[in-house]
């Protein structure tokens, strides 16, 4: 009983932690989603390999995007015929650098991690770009004409009718949050500023595409919190190295959002892990997961998919040693061990957002009669 109740604890001590500021980057989120133009990443993005790759990765900082949402808009740029070095770049970003993710991140572990990993996130992306258009350089001139006149394996011109034909749910069956941000994309009139559709696309539809694996990681958190036991978790995290690669082995092929995967690692600092282990574990879970993995194998080919994970992999790597080696004494964790600390205005966000867990769960769960993801 008493295990059951420190669970409990621990769930909510997570929950607070992060609550208000998931609520408030939600928020700023839905505000960028109507002032962002839908065409604004595509209409910037050409094929040349170096531009490309720099414009994909900034472009994809500020959109209010997260891990699941941004595989459909990734595919509809591979059909307006973006580089792949680009298209890398912009799954990589978008998702780490979203204003939900960068403020979840200073709830737990401060201001200096925070900026860390949003600019070596920004590096990581860059360099994959830049090694994917280097590889395979002489493919892409190869294909290059092909994009002019027809899109591949398709009857109509790309010039011509582009926006009613991009069907990304086709490679990822079954993912709700795919067809939504399909829909929430495809329409390339300039729409009039609406607090109502910024709360609608901040609550509703972006956060609908989180709420099961933000649930996972805080449960998770919890779990690793109360049951973990201290002489293993000090056995593994006192080798560092070690901690490293065992870390990055199990985040590669784990399905968690940039957001939902920080109660995690804050879960494992607690019981000892290093902060360069947990940058690695934020680093390299939402961008290699396997449902990107997958759509990256279908989309860029085997070549661009062993560029992405093997770069990806080393740079997190290097950066989590960098922030061990000049940041090992900084209190990097800031969540706090005691309940008493907590606010109104904390509690209340924590209610509301498993508010909305509960909610986008049950409607994920028991769907209305003849409702699509567009209906939001």
């Amino acid at each position: 009983m008493e295990l059951i109740l420190e669970f409990v604890l621990n769930l909510l001590k997570l929950l607070d932690a992060m609550s208000i500021y998931v609520i408030l980057g939600l928020f700023i989120a839905g505000i960028l989603k109507q002032l962002i133009p839908d065409d604004f990443i595509s209409s910037h993005l050409g094929t040349n390999s170096t531009t490309s790759v720099i414009k994909a990765t900034i472009f994809g900082i500020p959109l209010p995007v997260c891990s699941c949402s941004v595989i459909p808009l990734a595919q509809g740029l591979k059909k307006e015929g973006a580089s792949k070095g680009s298209i890398q770049s912009f799954l990589i970003s978008t998702p780490i650098t979203g204003v939900d993710s960068i403020l979840a991140t200073f709830s737990f572990f401060g201001l200096i991690f925070t900026i860390f990993r949003v600019v070596s996130s920004v590096i990581i992306a860059i360099i994959v770009g830049l090694v994917q258009n280097f590889v395979e350089k002489e493919e892409k001139v190869e294909i290059k004409p092909s994009f002019q006149a027809f899109a591949p394996n398709s009857s109509f011109s790309v010039n011509a009718t582009f926006k009613p034909q991009i069907n990304p749910s086709s490679e990822n069956k079954g993912s709700c949050c795919s067809s939504s941000s399909c829909c929430d994309s495809s329409s390339k009139a300039k729409k009039p500023f609406s607090l109502k559709s910024a709360l609608s696309y901040g609550y509703g539809t972006l956060f609908s595409d989180m709420a099961k694996s933000l649930l996972i990681g805080l449960i998770l958190g919890a779990l690793f919190t109360t049951f973990m036991p201290q002489e293993y978790a000090k056995l593994l995290f006192d080798n560092k190295i070690l901690t490293y690669f065992v870390i990055l082995i199990v985040a590669i092929p784990l399905y968690t959002c940039a957001t939902a995967s920080l109660p995690i690692a804050a879960a494992l600092m607690l019981q000892g892990m290093s902060a360069g282990a947990a940058f690695i574990f934020l680093t390299a879970g939402p961008a290699t997961s396997a449902v990107t993995m997958s759509v990256v194998y279908k989309m860029l080919g085997r070549t661009s998919l062993v560029i992405y994970v093997s770069v990806i992999c080393i740079m997190s790597l290097i950066f989590g040693f960098i922030f061990d080696l000049y940041f090992q004494n900084l209190e990097v964790l800031s969540i706090s061990h005691d309940m008493d600390e907590s606010n109104i205005f904390k509690s209340l966000a924590s209610l509301a957002m498993l508010i909305l867990i509960v909610y986008h769960l049950y409607r994920l769960k028991f769907p209305k009669k003849g409702a699509t993801c567009c209906s939001d």
